[in-house]
């Protein structure tokens, strides 16, 4: 796995990292929960979280850190290692929302099942974006906007607008 970073990329501003991660991890967050629901079928829920969860967490960690957050290349192992601890408390959200479920509702139906799973994931999802743009890839960030002035200015003074700022790709 790659560890090096590209500093020609710029780092963009809090919001348009928070519309990137919502569209890349709400993505995998909505693929996700078809994917749970159907691996619940053949084995337990909470062992078909468990392998989603990690599957979801190093697919959304890569997206992260190519276009969300800046970095400009590949995560890094560690960034990995910090992803995966955010992404078990987020395992836990989405096991108890569905387990306090299971006692409230003595059959509940597929529908309802996801409105509960994506509203934890949604809830979970807020909590991994601060975690993730403040601990796991601020160093990347920091890397992208070298000099002396603080890296929030540098960010929010060259984050590109428009098109380019949500699909660096485009």
């Amino acid at each position: 796995m790659e560890t090096g970073h590209s500093s020609s990329r710029q780092a963009p501003g809090a919001f348009v990292a928070f519309a990137r991660f919502v569209l890349c991890g709400g993505g995998v967050g909505v693929a996700s929960s078809f994917a749970v629901a159907g691996l619940a079928s053949l084995m337990p829920w909470i062992l078909a979280n468990a392998l989603i969860t990690v599957a979801s967490t190093l697919l959304a960690t890569e997206l992260h850190a190519r276009f969300t957050f800046g970095a400009g290349g590949r995560a890094t192992w560690r960034q990995h290692w910090q992803s995966a601890g955010s992404a078990v408390a987020a395992y836990a959200v989405t096991s108890v929302a569905m387990l306090v479920l299971t006692q409230l509702v003595a059959s509940p139906g597929a529908v309802l099942e996801q409105i509960v799973y994506l509203s934890a994931s949604g809830f979970a999802g807020i909590g991994r974006f601060v975690v993730l743009r403040v601990v796991v890839f601020a160093r990347s960030r920091a890397q992208a906007a070298p000099g002396s002035a603080p890296v929030a200015a540098v960010v929010r003074a060259q984050a590109p607008v428009g098109a380019q700022a949500l699909c660096p790709a485009a």
